[in-house]
């Protein structure tokens, strides 16, 4: 099933309005919230209970959403080269961080993990949103994300503003997550 444009657009206004969405990823829902919008992010920690402390990653619909993000001068050419060539896909990987990135999103992270995603939902949602999304597994901390926006339910009931529904990526697993100048795995 794929979601009308009037369920993005429903999406993009609980957005704007601070507000938490789920949406279909490469392996896993997604919870994704405006990233300069602290008071959403700590929504979400508390809809997971998960502790704060930890940061979350972004996801965009292409690279431009994500650049003010990324301190590049401490990026090698190839470096960078090797991420953009990865995407969109289901590859995550951390950059050093802008003074863009607000301390609520990196928590005591040097850098932020962000991914250009290949999933047509999530990227049509960052697109109709204009910029790129907080997303984290859709789940209670300790517990297997979601696949399915029936699980999604189960989890958060009414907790959330917009649920959209779709089917998620082929992977069997959340995206790996590489370190953008060393090349080591964070997650596999």
């Amino acid at each position: 099933m794929t979601p009308a444009a009037t369920d993005i657009d429903a999406a993009v206004a609980a957005l704007r309005r601070g507000g938490v969405v789920a949406y279909p990823t490469e392996a896993v829902y997604g919870l994704g919230c405006d990233p300069a919008n602290a008071a959403a992010l700590d929504r979400i920690f508390a809809l997971k209970e998960r502790p704060a402390a930890q940061g979350v990653l972004l996801i965009a619909a292409d690279y431009a959403q994500l650049a003010p993000y990324l301190d590049l001068r401490q990026v090698p050419g190839e470096c960078l080269a090797t991420a953009m060539a990865s995407w969109p896909g289901p590859n995550t990987w951390i950059f050093p961080r802008s003074d863009k990135v607000p301390e609520w999103i990196a928590r005591d992270h040097p850098g932020i993990a962000v991914r250009v995603t290949d999933h047509p939902l999530a990227a049509a949602l960052c697109r109709a949103f204009g910029g790129p999304l907080v997303s984290t597994s859709a789940n209670r901390h300790g517990e297997p994300p979601a696949r399915n926006a029936a699980e999604v339910r189960m989890t958060f009931g009414e907790r959330l503003d917009v649920l959209l529904d779709g089917p998620v990526g082929g992977l069997e697993r959340p995206t790996p997550i590489r370190d953008a100048i060393t090349g080591e795995f964070v997650r596999r």
